[in-house]
């Protein structure tokens, strides 16, 4: 499927799975190179595709023919929109839906072992090519019936559920598995994810549940600012795919009485693997004891198991302060990638290495502090860019911020914060410096802050840390030009 979230691609989810075939998610964000090579390594038999990537694919068909011979062709429209397309045989959707006979709406189900394949769905392929994680029936039903509990995402049957999150990215987070079997209406948002266009469904829909990624909740958020205007409906927003921001966190709470919970996971968890809904002697503190638990990424989902270990092997302990590789195990936790793609990627017990450092309180909130690839090492001590990434956001003149870490002749590496102004300021290195000053340890403070108009993004919607890198490489530190 190359599709945006909607009733056609629900269809399907149900539909191909059910008929015992494997529905595969495709990325429309990804490079056309990416796109082919995917195609090409699941043996795609059809590809349905929406309106709006008609004419990637068009341009993509003789490649994607051969890396996958035989592939078909589906366009999700009716007779009245079929577009005159230049894909090889293409059929219209809804006129297939109306040459099935009436009889067969009876044929029951097939029946077929619940480790069956079920999905696909291919990481990002930061590094190297995008690897494939393959969802059995029984994992994906472990995971939403995960998913639906009271202390996850706590779905029921009096939810309206809007999956912002794309349904090509991670399964929509389960929440299309998750939401039907817990009975909620579902409300897909399409291709319009600006925020007037979210605020009209929010309020439309009388949604009451909603979950995306960060950058689409600034939208939101900011659309909600300007107009003057609240979510009288919304009883809890999920945020993952990368860090929330304290400061959006507390406006959810704050401003429009919309709890949030934060999440983690990733492609190989199915993708959640932890959620921050407050344990019950936590819901009561004040606002700022919440938010110091609410910016971790929550605690482990009931059936996913986590530890943390050092560069030895070494088991952390759950104090808060200790860091170490995030390691995870259990049911919905992927054992290998298709086809075997990378080797064994589980430990002797069972346990993933997930990329990730993070520490574990004694209650088992879990906060990310940074990709192991993306933490600043300097003077052999661990500076976390996702804190400092998110301290700044803090500031009111801060649309969106990132931090690397750059050479240093004598520190090994120091933070550079690459900061986009929010619309109509013009934030200052003076002025973000001394906000940050009483936040972080002085030591961690950015060496030097860049502004740029737009900061690079991955095909799921994350700061690309590593173009970032490029576009900054050669770049000197006025700190690095004073030790030389």
């Amino acid at each position: 499927t190359l599709a945006w979230n909607g009733y056609r691609h629900l269809e399907l989810y149900y539909a191909v799975s059910g008929m015992g075939a494997v529905c595969h998610t495709l990325n429309p964000r990804l490079f056309a190179e990416q796109l082919v090579y995917i195609v090409g390594h699941a043996e795609d038999a059809w590809i349905f595709v929406d309106l709006t990537f008609v004419p990637q694919l068009e341009a993509l068909a003789p490649k994607l023919q051969e890396a996958a011979p035989g592939l078909g062709f589906v366009v999700m429209t009716d007779e009245a929109h079929m577009p005159d397309t230049s894909l090889p045989g293409a059929r219209c959707y809804e006129r297939l839906m109306m040459a099935v006979p009436a009889s067969a709406e009876e044929d029951p189900w097939p029946l077929f072992d619940e480790n069956l394949a079920s999905s696909l769905c291919y990481t990002s392929g930061t590094t190297g090519n995008p690897k494939g994680v393959l969802y059995s029936h029984r994992s994906t039903v472990l995971h939403a019936l995960g998913a639906c509990m009271a202390d996850t995402l706590g779905l029921w049957s009096g939810d309206s559920v809007l999956p912002v999150v794309p349904m090509f990215h991670a399964n929509a987070w389960g929440l299309p598995y998750a939401a039907a079997a817990a009975g909620s209406k579902m409300v897909f948002p399409g291709a319009a994810l600006d925020g007037a266009s979210l605020y009209e469904l929010l309020d439309g829909e009388r949604v009451t549940v909603a979950a995306g990624v960060p950058t689409v909740w600034l939208a939101l958020l900011s659309h909600l600012k300007a107009e003057g205007v609240a979510l009288p409906h919304m009883s809890r927003t999920v945020i993952g795919g990368a860090a929330a921001p304290r400061s959006m966190i507390r406006a959810f709470e704050e401003d429009l009485g919309v709890p949030v919970l934060h999440s983690w996971g990733m492609t190989e968890t199915s993708p959640l693997g932890a959620v921050g809904r407050l344990k019950g002697k936590d819901q009561e503190r004040p606002l700022e004891e919440r938010l110091d638990r609410q910016v971790k990424q929550g605690r482990g989902v009931y059936g996913v198991e986590m530890r943390l270990v050092d560069d030895e092997g070494g088991i952390q302990p759950w104090d808060g302060e200790a860091q170490g590789e995030l390691q995870v195990r259990g049911p919905w936790v992927a054992q290998e990638y298709f086809k075997g793609e990378g080797g064994e990627i589980l430990d002797e017990d069972g346990w993933f290495s997930t990329g990730d450092v993070a520490t574990l309180d004694p209650d088992g909130y879990m906060q990310i502090t940074d990709r192991a690839k993306d933490v600043i090492k300097s003077g052999g001590e661990w500076i976390s860019s996702i804190e400092l990434e998110n301290e700044a956001m803090g500031h009111p003149e801060v649309a969106e911020a990132a931090v690397i870490g750059l050479p240093h002749p004598k520190w090994d590496e120091r933070p550079l914060l690459v900061v986009v102004p929010a619309p109509g300021t013009e934030p200052t290195k003076d002025a973000l410096l001394e906000h940050l000053g009483p936040r972080v340890a002085s030591w961690w403070l950015p060496d030097d802050i860049a502004f740029v108009e737009e900061l690079p993004h991955t095909a799921t919607g994350k700061v690309s840390k590593r173009q970032l890198r490029q576009r900054f490489e050669g770049y000197e530190l006025p700190t690095a030009r004073d030790e030389s």
